[in-house]
């Protein structure tokens, strides 16, 4: 089985050299305050007018990954908009007031949508790691967790996740490998089971994003991680 590629994208711009590229999935954001905040649905819909992949824009509002009642309306009228507009998809998580994974809100934001959701890097913020997986592998519809094994970025989480995975082989199927991903790094992600990978500034050139997408460098992960699933599948 081929790696999934998630690409992130800014612009409608972005879609097309993605989708070319290889790219399986596309992350549709907004702001990139404090990470990533809700794109409006008009850019999904324009996304989606210069893409047939499987897209999922992120829900989040506002700095943080705490929020509250009166919220939750307003995340739960994104959500519609962007189903509406074509999303298959979506990118979500939050925490509660002691840093755990906020299931209460998490269920309530997605109750009566049926469709796939990635948990955000608001996973690697949880203060209990253990919990924190713990409480995910529950959430109805959930495909996909980004994580980079720390609240930095993987280079200094590498170890800790891949001890993880080596402990309990099935998260696997859950992780999206995220946090500044660098090429060195997918094999040993790849010989732990990981097949989901997000990318971000790695596939602009000059890593601005001030450039759009660029489809020789969205390529230039496909083939790398279409040949860590080829030697995966020959090792196994």
């Amino acid at each position: 089985m081929s790696a999934t590629l998630e690409v992130r994208v800014l612009t409608p711009q972005d879609a097309a050299p993605a989708e070319a590229g290889g790219a399986d999935r596309l992350e549709v954001v907004g702001a990139l305050d404090d990470g990533a905040l809700s794109p409006e649905p008009r850019l999904v819909a324009e996304v989606r007018s210069r893409s047939s992949l499987h897209l999922r824009p992120v829900v989040r509002l506002r700095p943080g990954y705490s929020t509250d009642g009166g919220e939750i309306v307003r995340l739960r009228g994104l959500v519609s908009s962007y189903l509406d507009a074509g999303a298959d998809g979506l990118v979500l998580g939050f925490l509660n007031g002691v840093g755990e994974v906020d299931v209460g809100v998490v269920s309530a934001l997605l109750d009566g949508f049926a469709c796939p959701w990635t948990f955000s890097r608001a996973f690697d913020a949880a203060l209990d790691t253990d919990d924190a997986w713990r409480a995910v592998r529950g959430l109805p519809g959930l495909d996909g967790v980004r994580t980079a094994g720390s609240a930095r970025d993987l280079e200094h989480g590498l170890d800790d996740l891949l001890a993880r995975l080596a402990g309990d082989p099935a998260l696997a199927r859950l992780v999206v490998a995220d946090g500044d991903l660098h090429p060195d790094q997918v094999p040993w992600l790849g010989r732990r089971g990981v097949r989901q990978y997000h990318v971000e500034d790695q596939v602009r050139p000059g890593g601005s994003r001030k450039a759009y997408v660029d489809e020789s460098l969205v390529r230039s992960w496909r083939l790398l991680l279409d040949a860590e699933a080829r030697g995966a599948r020959a090792s196994a």
